[in-house]
C-alpha cells in the first residue's frame, strides 16, 4: 500500500510540473505556418534524461528504498511523461543488440499512437456531435 501512495504522490507532482511547463512554454512558432509543441518536447526530453539517469543510478545504489524508487520513476517520471519509459525500453532493446526489435518498437509506437490519437479525436468528435443534438 505504501508503494501505491508514493507512486500517487510522485505522479501528481510530475503531472503538475508537466501542466506548469505547458502554461509557461505553450507552443512556440519555430517555422512559418507551424507550431512546435515545445512544452511537450521539453518534458519528454527532461523525463527521458531523468528516468535514464535514475535507472542507471538505482542499479548502482541498491540501498535506495523501493517506495522512493517507485515515487520518482513510475510516479514522477510517469506523471511528467510516459515518453521517458518508452525511451528507456527502446534504449535497452538497442543496447542489448535487438536492433530490429528496437527499431520496430520505436516506429510502431510512434505510428500506432499517432493513428490511435486520430481515431480517438474522430470518435470523440462524432460522439460529441451526437450528444450535442
Amino acid at each position: 500500500m505504501l508503494n501505491i501512495i508514493f507512486v500517487f504522490l510522485g505522479g501528481g507532482i510530475g503531472s503538475v510540473l508537466r501542466y506548469l511547463t505547458n502554461i509557461t512554454f505553450g507552443k512556440t512558432i519555430l517555422c512559418q505556418n507551424c507550431a512546435i509543441p515545445l512544452a511537450t518536447f521539453l518534458v519528454n526530453v527532461a523525463g527521458s534524461f531523468l528516468l535514464g539517469f535514475l535507472y542507471a543510478f538505482f542499479i548502482q545504489k541498491l540501498n535506495v528504498q523501493s517506495h522512493l524508487k517507485l515515487a520518482v520513476t513510475v510516479g514522477f517520471c510517469g506523471g511528467l511523461t510516459t515518453f521517458s519509459t518508452f525511451s528507456v525500453e527502446s534504449y535497452n532493446l538497442l543496447k542489448n543488440g535487438e536492433i530490429i526489435a528496437g527499431l520496430g518498437y520505436i516506429l510502431s509506437s510512434v505510428i500506432v499512437c499517432i493513428i490511435i490519437t486520430g481515431i480517438g479525436i474522430y470518435t470523440g468528435t462524432i460522439l460529441g456531435a451526437h450528444l450535442a443534438k
